[in-house]
């Protein structure tokens, strides 16, 4: 994935990054008796060396076969010449050159315990650009041991998805836990699609709107829950419910649908804030639908105004006939006609009656209702208590999700 993509230049220049600041003629962290450089190597050396500050980093790989070609050099000799190359040649894009020179470097046995991270982290950004995917995760791994690395870890992660290593790449994101960043999801999504693990992959979208909202992972998560095996139609609309939330509103179609069902479900006061909200937002009263968008607006309001006048006895006829699904439709309704502590009261006593045809949608419908009546707390606790397979709780999730992570 593009955006996963990492700096595996930082890598490689933070290993030589320390070498340049270290004296390259100076005796390094582990001293040997013969630890001494020659003029004959050293004057070579140390033009190298400065053309290797001022940038020139191939007119410096040039003057280290001067070096070279000194014969006799000391084991020291020989590791001094190897650090200039290594930086020089890693600076100029000579991968393979410069590979040798950081594997000599790190087998000399005399980096320091600070050095040697650094190198081998940086050596292992080079086999990555080598595309050498074995190669990079042994150096990886090996770099892992000397301490963790959110950076070696992430390049890790990222090598064994190149090379097709999945299951490997999806057990280190996996791991990653509540840390994960949006990119290490996305990378898990990825995987789990190529495997065909829908279940892993909804998991991972759900963390995924749940932690980085946003109407593409709003819209894949949605889609996908009406999709699932033993999705009732009956919560057709509560999926509208968290589209609009979460933006996802945008066709005349879509205001037109969702306002109808709003109607349908005995709740005139929400269908007229939709169809009122695609007038404001200009997608409803233009066209030639224009006239059809009028007649649904017109509905709405008629038959609002049409419950308000009965609401008393409409309600006293369902606590006659203990009738707790239209009592609970009833509160619901007049929650969202700004009758909150009355609907609320109405709900709830219809949750105390039982013989719900269906406690959970209710109880979805009670958390929405708490939520549009400024009672977070009250809400998140509702929703908490949906269970069920045919989608009510899979909505409750998702509202927990959104209200504590709006978009």
């Amino acid at each position: 994935m593009s955006k996963f993509r990492l700096a595996h230049l930082g890598l490689v220049m933070a290993a030589i990054g320390f070498t340049a600041a270290t004296p390259m003629l100076g005796l390094g962290p582990v001293a040997f008796a013969a630890d001494t450089v020659r003029a004959e190597v050293g004057k070579p050396l140390q033009e190298a060396q400065r053309l290797v500050s001022s940038g020139k980093n191939k007119e410096a790989l040039a003057k280290l076969r001067e070096a070279d070609n000194v014969g006799g050099k000391t084991a020291f000799e020989t590791y001094q010449i190897e650090r200039v190359r290594a930086s020089a040649a890693a600076a100029s894009g000579d991968n393979d050159a410069a590979i040798k020179a950081f594997e000599f470097v790190i087998n000399s046995g005399r980096l320091s315990a600070a050095e040697a991270p650094k190198f081998t982290q940086g050596l292992a950004g080079m086999y990555y650009r080598a595309k050498d995917w074995p190669k990079a995760i042994t150096w990886i791994n090996r770099s892992l041991k000397d301490g963790e690395n959110a950076q070696m870890r992430e390049l890790l992660i990222q090598t064994y998805y190149v090379s097709g290593n999945y299951a490997a790449a999806a057990k280190e994101l996996q791991g990653s836990g509540r840390g994960a960043s949006e990119a290490q999801l996305q990378m898990l999504a990825n995987i789990q699609l190529k495997q065909g693990d829908k279940a892993g992959y909804v998991n991972t979208l759900e963390k995924l709107a749940g932690g980085y909202p946003k109407t593409s992972y709003w819209a894949d998560l949605l889609n996908r829950v009406t999709g699932k095996p033993g999705f009732s139609e009956r919560l057709s609309l509560d999926v509208w419910r968290l589209k609009l939330v979460n933006g996802l509103l945008g066709k005349p179609g879509e205001y037109m649908e969702m306002s109808q069902l709003a109607l349908q479900a005995g709740n005139p006061a929400e269908a007229l804030k939709i169809v009122d909200l695609g007038y404001k937002k200009a997608v409803l009263g233009t066209g030639t639908d224009a006239p059809r968008h009028q007649r649904l607006k017109d509905l709405a309001v008629k038959t609002l105004a049409d419950n308000a006048k009965n609401a008393a006895a409409a309600e006293a006829e369902l606590l006659k006939n203990k009738d707790a699904d239209g009592l609970a439709s009833l509160g619901f309704a007049q929650v969202s006609n700004g009758e909150a502590e009355k609907g609320l009261a109405l709900m709830n006593q219809a949750l105390k009656m039982g013989g719900l045809k269906h406690a959970d949608e209710v109880k979805l419908h009670l958390g929405i209702a708490y939520l549009n009546a400024g009672k977070k707390s009250n809400a998140l606790s509702t929703f908490k208590t949906v269970q069920g397979t045919d989608g009510a709780a899979d909505l409750a999730r998702y509202w927990v999700l959104n209200t504590n992570h709006p978009m």
